[in-house]
């Protein structure tokens, strides 16, 4: 451990994309790890140097596949067992959070599973971004440092100097995250209703409120079929919006949802990079933006005890 960095990071295999620019901004090395994979599919963890009293941050967004959230709590389980000081999970995209609620019978509760699981795993602390829901943070019994992309999206939003702008959210469920952004910046709030007929599938989408003339913003937290998103923005055109962009947090577009995008009215649909772009279709109209920086800093004042808050533009 470096007396300078009273901390060392370490990433999951599909997330040293990311891991690698929080220790190139904290100035620190990625700590060396080793993953070993058996014929049969199961694999091992182990840590390649002392972990010995370090405060550890352990960097893996937990998104499909499941090997993903498996890696992370192997990784979690050896460092507990190599006597870390304190093991501090950095998961931007928290995987399962849509599974937050009964929202009819006999189903599971994927998201308090998963935060169980890690809790009993060992770790002492969780930083994550944009929850699909807020109140998955009380799901866990340790600290949560609950980041917002809204610290990456809003200066994006400044610097393109829209005249006529409007915030909207594809559905009524984002309308909190979308009226925050419309406060912030001043400008109308539109929203979206939608109906479905089942998961994944988008019957119709209705506007309320004016769009005509205006430069929409649609603000969300998940792509991943892009069949809400890319509907909402179609339906913005027809109600005569200028032009319709899409601004959202994790990145999952899956299936054809680049083709959909591409086929869409969308102007662009901007994404952080908590989630690697994986789909084999390329998509013209995507754009990532890092949140390397806002993680590192994040890291960075939890070792030194001092606030986040700071962190925050809007909620």
């Amino acid at each position: 451990m470096d007396p300078v960095n009273p901390f060392m990071v370490f990433c999951g295999s599909d997330s040293m994309y990311l891991a690698k620019e929080i220790c190139d901004y904290l100035k620190c090395p990625l700590g060396q790890m080793n993953v070993t994979h058996f014929a049969d599919g199961e694999f091992a963890v182990s840590f390649e140097e002392s972990i010995r009293g370090a405060d550890v941050f352990l960097v893996q967004s937990t998104f499909p596949p499941s090997d993903n959230l498996m890696e992370l709590l192997l990784m979690i389980d050896a460092a507990k067992r190599a006597s870390a000081r304190t093991i501090n999970a950095v998961i931007p995209y928290f995987g399962w959070a849509r599974q937050d609620r009964k929202d009819k019978p006999r189903v599971s509760i994927g998201a308090k599973l998963v935060a169980d699981m890690l809790s009993k795993a060992g770790i002492n602390r969780l930083i994550t971004m944009d929850l699909h829901a807020d109140q998955i943070q009380g799901f866990f019994d340790v600290p949560v440092d609950h980041m917002y992309a809204s610290k990456i999206f809003l200066p994006y939003i400044q610097n393109l100097n829209l005249e006529d702008l409007v915030m909207t959210a594809p559905d009524v469920g984002g309308s909190k995250r979308a009226s925050a952004y419309a406060k912030y910046l001043g400008v109308p709030l539109v929203l979206c209703q939608k109906t479905r007929s089942r998961a994944n599938v988008v019957d119709e989408i209705r506007i309320i409120g004016d769009v005509e003339g205006k430069n929409v913003i649609i603000i969300d937290d998940i792509v991943d079929t892009a069949g809400t998103i890319c509907t909402a923005a179609d339906a913005m055109v027809e109600a005569g919006a200028k032009s319709v962009r899409a601004l959202v947090s994790h990145c999952v577009m899956s299936a054809d949802a680049p083709v959909k995008v591409d086929n869409s009215k969308l102007e662009e649909i901007v994404f952080t990079n908590s989630i690697p772009y994986r789909n084999p279709v390329p998509c013209r109209k995507l754009k990532q933006l890092s949140i390397a920086v806002m993680f590192a800093e994040t890291i960075h004042r939890v070792t030194c005890n001092e606030s986040i808050s700071t962190q925050y533009i809007i909620k």
